[in-house]
């Protein structure tokens, strides 16, 4: 028995706009929709839990929770900090007779099914498995802080950073090998007692839940993942996913067809 969660608590913080990247239209169905029919339909996901913002957590319910009812998924209030607070708040809605649990973000709309197979599959053999893709571009290491830029244009105190040509400027402190680095993708999938195990840990910091996982020693199985699996971080990736999902923008269709 296989349960989903998906994580949907994030602020946005790198998406600039009113409206947060899981509320924007992909085709007449928000982002986060769109992420939950990859799999309400698929015969080897059991079950759903989406969990929300825990601030404001009734208006999510409210926009939300009677097309996600429909799909079966169990609606929940997320952390309000950090990621694994979120998944954390989800695992206490996990059915106990759920034999593994997979994450999957909920700004990956355009997961192919080709790799959630693979993925699955791979899960049936190993405790811990994950998608990604080999790096291709070179890696650098750059300064913390950005450089000073003593040339301000006077634009800069009107516009701010709408006037601003070069909005962060760091410096280069290394370049770094790529041999046998990946871009880590989701949706990862753990046996459910590895999962729970990681997150009763004392330190819950990471990025990924793999990254939990690690730390009790126990080895994650890497498969190929794909590249039109973005992740909706800035508005340029939006494009990108209607691109991919071949569907256009709400702006783009009259008033009426829109969700």
């Amino acid at each position: 028995m296989l349960t989903l969660i998906i994580p949907a608590a994030g602020h946005s913080t790198r998406f600039s706009g009113p409206v947060s990247k899981l509320e924007q239209d992909l085709g007449g169905r928000p982002v986060l929709q769109r992420t939950v029919e990859l799999f309400c339909k698929r015969p080897d996901v059991d079950h759903i839990v989406v969990a929300g913002p825990r601030e404001g957590f009734e208006e999510f319910k409210s926009r939300h929770g009677d097309k996600l009812g429909l799909m079966g998924v169990t609606l929940c209030p997320g952390g309000v900090t950090h990621r694994w607070e979120t998944v954390q708040a989800a695992l206490e809605h996990v059915p106990e007779a759920t034999t593994h649990i997979g994450v999957h973000d909920a700004a990956r709309p355009c997961t192919p099914q080709d790799l959630i197979d693979r993925v699955f599959e791979a899960a049936a053999k190993y405790e811990a498995v994950i998608p990604a893709i080999p790096v291709s571009d070179t890696l650098k290491r750059v300064s913390a802080e950005a450089v000073k830029d003593d040339d301000i244009d006077p634009l800069d105190a009107i516009l701010g950073d709408a006037g601003k040509t070069l909005t962060d400027v760091r410096e280069v402190e290394a370049t770094l090998d790529r041999a046998n680095v990946m871009a880590v993708q989701t949706p990862q999938v753990f046996a459910a007692d590895l999962l729970r195990r990681a997150y009763a840990l004392d330190d819950l910091s990471s990025t990924d839940d793999a990254g939990l996982v690690e730390r009790l020693g126990v080895a994650v199985t890497v498969v190929e993942g794909d590249p039109r699996n973005l992740k909706i971080t800035r508005p340029i990736d939006l494009e990108l996913a209607r691109a991919i999902l071949k569907v256009k923008g709400g702006g783009e269709r009259p008033l009426h067809k829109r969700f």
